[in-house]
């Protein structure tokens, strides 16, 4: 018992204070669509389009307790945390030696690799799923395989990242020639199924959503998203070994050579630690890369590396750090990189309570990418939002997103006429886009110019039927003459 208070104590110390944060870049969506809201807007969760509705249904519950109070949002990604960091110390203690799994489990708890996942309320997804899949693994050591497929059905209607995880308990029977391994295939081939049938449902979601992040509007396409993980994958190891330089918007070059030069590093130094590592380590490393292929190999998306995709991966990860550091004496030694490590976490999750710590140091570690410099500039006053958004126009002066974003600040400052002409120039470098449309037509409809406002309104309902805002707009127009 006394094992366990520690871990949950450890995870609270260092991401607890996520409890006086607020939301954060695409939180703000699980207020986009105000029927969540409702008492029967549960319903909403299940659309066909929606990949991850346990998850929804969380949000939902968050929103029945507390309305827009961020405490609550908070509230549940701990709690999530600190359970499927005792999951996680339960599994261990069966499949690896007692301080082994104590000190697995503590690395899992507090890594600040785990920060963004646990601080980020849109990252919920990821610790939901990975918790449940813990729990499938629970069952699946306790031989009991069927209700571990349940478990991993949950995981994957909670986010379908964790899709490969029928592949680690596969890999885990078969390195340790289980005895009753070759009696547990069927469930394996069970799981996969499910997770073939996940995997096309993202598919076709990302198909039929305008806008979505992921898949073929992801701006890259799958054999080049593939040679752009060499250099993810080799960022999220520094991080594990090294956790110094963390940003919620790296950078990852996508350039050829350095790409291909990352992918010789790290699967060098995968087969150093296979062919030469012991075999328990090896194993536990070799199982964390196999849960990174869903989100590290070729389905694209447009975020080339985030930190959460590693918060399943890292429990594999965890488990070869407690092999690897069980024969480490004296213990303070220990317990001195456990509260450096805590440390870190907490001053990562004191980051994550300000929009402006957050997006400043995206900004200072990524200069050339323009997403920290927009959500920085939001969390702005106007003139300083203004001089930023200039500058990234100096380094980026055809990107449609700058434009459109200036002309949103300068329309909260009651400068129309300004703000129709960037919007007209967000237009012109993207004549597709439905959220520029309407922007615009909001411009329009403040110079009283009604009926092109209206015209502005019904083409972006055209190129996006779902965008609410634009809806909303159009019938707060008075009906023509």
């Amino acid at each position: 018992m006394r094992e366990r208070l520690l871990l949950l104590a450890g995870a609270a110390a260092a991401f607890g204070a996520s409890l006086g944060s607020g939301f954060h870049f695409d939180d703000y969506d699980i207020f986009a669509d105000p029927t969540l809201g409702s008492a029967g807007g549960w319903i909403q969760v299940w659309a066909p389009r929606q990949t991850r509705p346990l998850t929804f249904f969380t949000f939902w519950l968050n929103r029945q307790l507390g309305g827009g109070d961020a405490l609550g949002y908070h509230l549940f990604n701990l709690v999530f945390h600190l359970a499927a960091v005792a999951l996680a110390y339960e599994c261990l203690r069966r499949l690896v030696t007692p301080r082994a799994a104590f000190i697995g489990a503590a690395v899992f708890a507090i890594h600040p690799i785990q920060a963004e996942a646990v601080n980020y309320v849109w990252a919920r997804g990821i610790v939901l799923a990975s918790l449940l899949c813990l729990a499938a693994l629970w069952y699946w050591i306790e031989g009991r395989p069927w209700l571990a497929v349940l478990w991993f059905l949950l995981a994957l209607l909670a986010k379908e990242e964790v899709a490969a995880f029928p592949l680690l308990l596969a890999w885990l029977d078969w390195r340790e020639s289980a005895p009753r391994a070759r009696r547990r295939w069927l469930p394996v081939a069970a799981m996969l199924a499910l997770s073939l049938c996940a995997g096309a449902r993202v598919v076709w979601a990302t198909m039929v959503t305008p806008g979505a992040p992921a898949g073929l509007q992801a701006g890259i396409s799958p054999l080049q998203y593939l040679l752009v993980q060499g250099g993810s994958l080799l960022r999220y190891l520094q991080l594990l070994l090294f956790p110094y330089g963390f940003s919620v918007d790296p950078r990852v070059s996508t350039a050829l050579w350095p790409s291909l030069g990352a992918w010789v590093i790290v699967l060098g130094a995968l087969v150093l630690v296979m062919l030469y590592a012991p075999r328990g380590i090896a194993t536990w490393i070799a199982g964390g890369m196999l849960l990174l292929l869903p989100s590290s190999s070729i389905f694209p998306a447009a975020d080339l590396a985030v930190d959460r995709r590693m918060y399943l991966p890292m429990f594999a990860f965890a488990a070869a750090a407690g092999l690897a550091l069980e024969h480490v004496r004296p213990a303070p030694v220990l317990a001195v990189l456990g509260v450096m490590l805590a440390g870190v976490s907490l001053e990562r999750t004191i980051v994550w309570q300000s929009d402006r710590a957050l997006w400043r140091e995206a900004m200072e570690r990524a200069p050339g990418k323009v997403r920290p410099k927009i959500q920085l500039a939001r969390a702005l006053p106007a003139a300083e939002a203004l001089e930023l958004l200039n500058r990234a126009r100096l380094d980026a002066p055809n990107d449609p997103v700058i434009a459109a974003e200036i002309g949103k600040t300068l329309l909260s400052e009651g400068q129309a006429d300004a703000a129709l002409e960037e919007f007209g120039r967000a237009l012109a470098l993207d004549p597709s886009n439905a959220r520029y449309m309407n922007d615009r037509g909001v411009a329009l409809a403040a110079l009283g110019q009604t009926e092109a406002a209206r015209a502005d309104f019904v083409r972006a309902l055209y190129f996006d039927p779902s965008l609410r805002e634009a809806r909303d707009n159009l019938n707060k127009l008075p009906a023509p003459q």
